[in-house]
């Protein structure tokens, strides 16, 4: 199993499902699945029963269900579009990840 290249609070573009071409921010990470929680993609909807004992209406709801990390790629600001990431070992042992096309820096998005 690959590792998964994404980090929390990356910025990610769809690029294969019903959300393709939409961006987002990555906010769950299941390296067990190789499967990412990304915000506002890939809704469905959950079914909620009433409760009046724990004051709970009931309804339908949406969330955000799991999609896999190979159909989102990073987001690169220089660039516009969706790039590999490269890594580049620094001169004092520290890592940072590269735009594979344009070679700028990728940081999280705070």
């Amino acid at each position: 199993m690959n590792k998964i290249q994404l980090k929390k609070n990356d910025l990610v573009v769809v690029i294969r499902g019903k959300d393709k071409g939409k961006t987002g921010k990555v906010l769950k990470l299941f390296p067990e699945t190789n499967r990412v929680i990304v915000e506002r993609i890939n809704f469905s909807k959950h079914f909620v029963r009433a409760d009046r004992s724990k004051n709970v209406q009931g309804g339908v709801m949406e969330k955000e269900t799991p999609i896999h990390a190979s159909n989102v790629m990073l987001y690169c600001s220089d660039c516009g579009q969706g790039v590999r990431v490269r890594n580049r070992r620094l001169e004092d042992g520290s890592r940072i990840r590269l735009c594979h096309k344009c070679e700028a820096q990728i940081e999280k998005q705070k």
